[in-house]
C-alpha cells in the first residue's frame, strides 16, 4: 500500500467520517499540533532521562494519540466508536506532578528555559502543549469539543513544566531564575 493517495494535493485533507477540510482548518491545526507535540514527547523520551520518566511519556504519548482521534472526527458525521480522554488520564498527571513536587525546591521566581538538553526539551514540549491547546480552544469556540481535551492539555503543560524543574534537579543542570529589570 503506498502511503500517498494525492488527494490532498488541492489543499485539502480527510478527516473520520468523510469530510474533507481544508489543511489550514482549525481542526486540522488543532489535532496536528498534539501530533506535533507527541513528535517531541518522543524525542524528550529518547533523551537523558530516566525510566520512570521514559514511562510516563509514553502513556502521554499514547494519551495523546486518543486525543488526536477525538480532534481528527467529524463531530457529526463520524460512526466510528473512538477511545476517550477520561478523569483519570487528568488525575494522572496531577498525580505525578504532585509526586515530583515533593522533591523539588520551591519556586520563588520564574525559570529561563534550558541548563541542559533534556531540560530543554521538556520546555519545547510545553509550549508546543500551550499551542495545542490554544488551538483546541479556538476549535471549541466553533465546534463541539470533549471539555476534558482542554483540560488534559492545559494539565499536560504544567506536568511538562514540573517535569523540566525535576529533570533540572536530577541531571544537576542548573536553574537560572528570571531577573526583571528594575
Amino acid at each position: 500500500m503506498k502511503i500517498y493517495t494525492k488527494k490532498g494535493d488541492q489543499g485539502t485533507t480527510g478527516i473520520l467520517g468523510g469530510t474533507r477540510l481544508a489543511k489550514h482548518h482549525l481542526r486540522i491545526e488543532a489535532y496536528g499540533t498534539v501530533d506535533e507535540l507527541n513528535a517531541f514527547i518522543g524525542a524528550l523520551r529518547d533523551g537523558l532521562i530516566g525510566p520512570k520518566h521514559r514511562s510516563d511519556l509514553l502513556k502521554i504519548q499514547e494519551e495523546l494519540f486518543t486525543l488526536g482521534s477525538q480532534l481528527a472526527a467529524d463531530p457529526v458525521k463520524n460512526k466510528m466508536e473512538l477511545p476517550m480522554i477520561n478523569e483519570g488520564d487528568v488525575s494522572y498527571l496531577e498525580e505525578r506532578m504532585d509526586a515530583m513536587e515533593e522533591k523539588l525546591p520551591e519556586m520563588r521566581s520564574f525559570v529561563l528555559p534550558g541548563g541542559h538538553p533534556s531540560v530543554s526539551a521538556a520546555h519545547v514540549c510545553r509550549t508546543v502543549c500551550r499551542r495545542a491547546e490554544r488551538s483546541c480552544s479556538a476549535l471549541s469556540d466553533n465546534e463541539n469539543v470533549n471539555p476534558l481535551i482542554l483540560r488534559y492539555l492545559n494539565r499536560l503543560s504544567d506536568y511538562f513544566f514540573v517535569l523540566s524543574r525535576m529533570l533540572t534537579l536530577e541531571l544537576g543542570a542548573e536553574e537560572i531564575p528570571w531577573k526583571p529589570r528594575g
